[in-house]
């Protein structure tokens, strides 16, 4: 009897202990603010163009330094996905509102565009190490942020 409790002591922590970091939990628990959420949203642009600059200048000697550039191109890739991550789950599916494109559809549609240009910049951040592409993804998220913060 004690250990069927403690099997199931154990298989229910093992559950709980199994949940991964997303944007959002997608219940509405109150605990996120759109802030915090753009705040974080640059954080992870910065991260993505100091990863471009450190692969760069590691690869004058690639060999030397093959270990540092795969951490980089590691760290630079999982910066990106973490914003199409929030674009998508925390912006797109629970924060810029559907019923919003019947009263003002200019204005929605402006903010899915927005979405899908930092989307892309976010992909092109992975493919290249050009600073070109982390400058554009951030000002997307400059416009993205301007856009949907305003009154």
């Amino acid at each position: 009897m004690k250990s069927c409790l403690l099997l199931a002591i154990v298989a229910l922590f093992s559950f709980a202990s199994t949940s991964s970091l997303h944007a959002h939990c997608q219940v509405p628990c109150g605990i996120y603010s759109d802030d915090t959420v753009l705040i974080d949203l640059n954080t992870h642009q910065q991260t993505i163009a100091k990863a471009m600059v450190q692969i760069n200048e590691l690869s004058t000697d690639a060999g030397k330094n093959a270990n540092q550039i795969s951490r980089w191109v590691s760290n630079k890739e999982e910066h990106a996905t973490k914003i199409q991550d929030t674009m998508t789950q925390y912006f797109l599916a629970q924060r810029v509102k559907l019923a919003q494109s019947e009263s003002n559809k200019d204005a929605y549609l402006n903010k899915l565009s927005l979405i899908h240009q930092i989307i892309v910049h976010a992909m092109k951040c992975k493919q290249t190490t050009d600073p070109a592409n982390a400058q554009g993804l951030h000002d997307a998220i400059a416009a993205f942020t301007k856009v949907y913060t305003a009154k």
